[in-house]
């Protein structure tokens, strides 16, 4: 497969698989995020067509698909399956009838409007998630994407040199109504009795090696909570100023959101932040998640597991 793309971030491109199956791709943000037209995605779509949008996706690291209402809970999670094996989340229970697809109802306190990686509290954290929008606000509830690699190949030198040797420990019990300033009773709740209700503790290394492009991305997000060997105090010092390196406006594409809608993204190589600024309207996403692999640092050191649940 090739592409072919033009320097400008609205331009059209086309990627072509060796089958000759193409896909009309439009960037809609110089480093990050494209909108895939003219596709039907289902668990049966052909080979070709499949290899294309999996090579776009490691390109531009964010795919957005418009008009797919046809899909439901099991045609999701068989498309998702494409891409390897599919993976409960490790504390919130799966939809209901779903093996493992996660409901993400603003009416049960799912609003995640904080910077993440999903689920890096595990070691092998899923290497892409499948979005599909149900039930979209009329105003608000857009979710946008950062590019951690491009955060990292722009890093002053002095930061690069340190993120290159650290390793940062992530958990799943953390100051959640700090992170999430607007939480409300809901939101606490459903924190304190079912994303805490096992907890997971792994340490990664900050920068880890894409085991497909080979580029070298930031794992932090809010599940990062301190670096080995540093001070709480220093920590959160450091972990804000490399969180405002990856979340620059120039490393970030927005998506507002449809019914029907699907983004598939590169979880290795991204962050993403759901905007809770739909007041009392309901916003309902499901998810799903291919398992990924023990991230590498760039030393060859694995991430470890330092807390699993019995």
């Amino acid at each position: 497969m090739s592409e072919v793309q033009s320097t400008r971030p609205d331009a059209s491109v086309s990627v072509e698989s060796a089958a000759r199956a193409s896909l009309n791709i439009r960037r809609l943000a110089g480093r990050i995020g494209a909108q895939v037209e003219g596709v039907t995605l289902s668990p049966t779509l052909d080979q070709p067509t499949f290899e294309a949008i999996e090579k776009a996706l490691y390109t531009h690291k964010v795919l957005f698909f418009r008009g797919q209402g046809h899909l439901d809970d099991a045609s999701q999670e068989g498309f998702a399956r494409r891409f390897g094996e599919t993976v409960a989340h490790p504390t919130v229970p799966s939809h209901a009838g779903s093996a493992d697809l996660l409901d993400l109802d603003s009416a049960h306190g799912a609003r995640a409007n904080s910077w993440h990686t999903d689920i890096t509290f595990v070691d092998a954290y899923p290497k892409l998630s499948i979005l599909r929008a149900i039930t979209i606000p009329p105003v608000g509830g857009d979710t946008v994407w950062a590019n951690t690699a491009a955060a990292y190949e722009r890093l002053p030198e002095p930061l690069r040199a340190f993120a290159d040797h650290a390793r940062a420990i992530h958990t799943n019990a953390y100051d959640y109504a700090s992170s999430h300033a607007e939480a409300d009773d809901t939101q606490l709740k459903r924190y304190r009795e079912v994303f805490i209700s096992k907890v997971y503790e792994t340490e990664h290394p900050v920068v880890s090696v894409h085991p497909v492009t080979g580029e070298r991305t930031l794992v932090l997000g809010h599940f990062a909570q301190r670096f080995r060997g540093l001070s709480a105090q220093d920590s959160a010092s450091l972990l804000q100023v490399l969180h405002e390196h990856i979340t620059r406006l120039e490393n970030t594409v927005r998506w507002q959101w449809a019914e029907g809608d699907v983004a598939i993204w590169d979880n290795r190589a991204t962050q993403h932040y759901a905007i809770n600024d739909y007041g009392d309207s309901r916003r309902v996403v499901r998810r799903a998640t291919v398992k990924g692999d023990v991230p590498v640092g760039i030393d060859g050191k694995r991430s470890v597991a330092l807390k699993t649940p019995a």
